[in-house]
């Protein structure tokens, strides 16, 4: 007999919370089978089969918290059990089926119509992404038309439904969530751990912290026309797409080194100026935002970053982002423009500092050596802790950052 443990959660992760087993009691896997998920206010984490064999006993169920390295199942090694977590006898093809009988509720009131089978089975092919998909928000999947193989639901599917030509969205419950008719509905949806975290660090930052936030804008045009020139090129030579990300971390990494004081953390009355550069880069997911974290930019070169922020954002989108993937960094980087942001706010991310927002690129009418010219100009925002960076280094900061990218040239010869 063995002992199936959650996770060691890192320092600043204090439990998480089951949500999700993928076998019954009594079933046989094998090594490395997906078990449960627990999520955390950071990530949902994977438990995995030590061995082949079967899971005795599920102590933890879901929706119960657990503790790092706290037992949640036992498991037994080699040993044989069922193959499927569906225990119901096989039906005979040759066999008429049973009609589905009616079941009189113990109110007295409507009788309940029992499962269909046909339901049974539908639940039972949609993945457990899905499933929670549908019960977070209460859409059901045979509603919504899937872009899977075979026209199956997938989670980015329950993420933006799609109705069925002869379907209006249906809770699990058969209850309608939203008509045509123009009836007024509303839900109510707990919020996920992740949201929660997220929530009481957005509150605690703009409670705790001296924020200001100070904006200048920059001229795209020379990074565009740079990459116009040379994308298909850095495509081919390194396998991965030249965006505009990779040269403003690289431009930040150089303005961080500048000014340290944006760079540096507060932990108590202490101020820690860090000798390295881990940049954060906030990424959006179904679960919410994100910040996965590029170590060590200043040796990082553009195809790497380029690649690493693909790999995070494909990793995010799928849930399966590490702890040790978004733990530390001592700058962020948030690009709000994706969605066609003009403006905003950053909020920092403490014990960092300092947060650069990036918004959308829009062309302006600008005056240039006395003539108005039509360039793409993007608007830039610094929020900075005012207790640790005074407002000289953060424009500064600001400034260096903006000649950096409308010259792209100095990044190259480190002027």
């Amino acid at each position: 007999m063995a002992d199936i443990k959650a996770p060691v959660f890192p320092e600043s992760v204090a439990d998480g919370t089951i949500v999700e087993w993928h076998v019954s009691e009594g079933q046989q896997v094998n090594r490395d089978d997906l078990l449960a998920e627990i999520e955390t206010d950071k990530v949902v984490l994977e438990v995995v089969a030590p061995d082949d064999g079967v899971v005795t006993k599920i102590v933890k169920q879901v929706d119960d918290t657990v503790l790092s390295d706290e037992l949640i199942a036992e498991f037994e090694a080699g040993a044989s059990g069922s193959t499927d977590s569906n225990d119901e006898p096989a039906v005979d093809p040759d066999q008429p089926a049973a009609p589905v009988q009616a079941k009189q509720g113990t109110d007295g009131g409507e009788p309940v119509q029992a499962t269909d089978k046909k339901d049974e089975a539908d639940h039972k092919d949609q993945s457990p992404a899905v499933r929670k998909a549908a019960k977070e928000s209460g859409v059901d999947p045979k509603n919504v038309e899937g872009s899977g193989r075979g026209g199956r639901v997938t989670k980015s599917d329950m993420a933006n439904p799609t109705l069925k030509a002869d379907s209006s969205i249906k809770s699990d419950s058969g209850r309608p969530v939203a008509e045509s008719t123009g009836e007024r509905t509303e839900k109510r949806v707990p919020m996920t751990r992740l949201r929660k975290r997220v929530a009481e660090r957005l509150l605690s930052a703009t409670q705790e912290t001296a924020m200001l936030t100070t904006f200048n804008e920059v001229n795209m045009k020379p990074l565009m026309d740079m990459r116009t020139k040379y994308k298909a090129q850095f495509e081919k030579r390194h396998g991965v797409r030249l965006g505009f990300m990779s040269l403003f971390v690289k431009a930040a990494t150089e303005a961080l080194k500048r000014f340290p004081a944006v760079n540096a953390s507060l932990d108590g009355d202490d101020i820690v100026y860090h000798g390295f550069y881990d940049i954060g880069v906030a990424v959006s997911s179904d679960r919410g935002l994100v910040v996965p974290v590029l170590r060590d930019t200043d040796r990082m070169g553009m195809a790497d970053i380029e690649a690493k922020i693909r790999e995070y954002g494909s990793k995010a989108q799928e849930g399966k982002l590490g702890l040790d993937e978004m733990t530390g960094g001592t700058f962020t980087i948030s690009n709000g423009g994706v969605f066609g942001s003009l403006m905003s706010t950053p909020i920092l991310n403490p014990p960092q500092t300092a947060i650069l927002g990036m918004h959308a690129i829009n062309e302006r009418p600008m005056a240039v050596d006395g003539k108005v010219e039509i360039l793409p100009m993007m608007y830039l925002a610094l929020s900075y802790d005012h207790r640790m960076i005074d407002g000289k280094e953060a424009v500064q900061f600001l400034v260096t950052l903006k000649e950096l990218v409308e010259d792209p040239t100095m990044l190259l010869l480190d002027l």
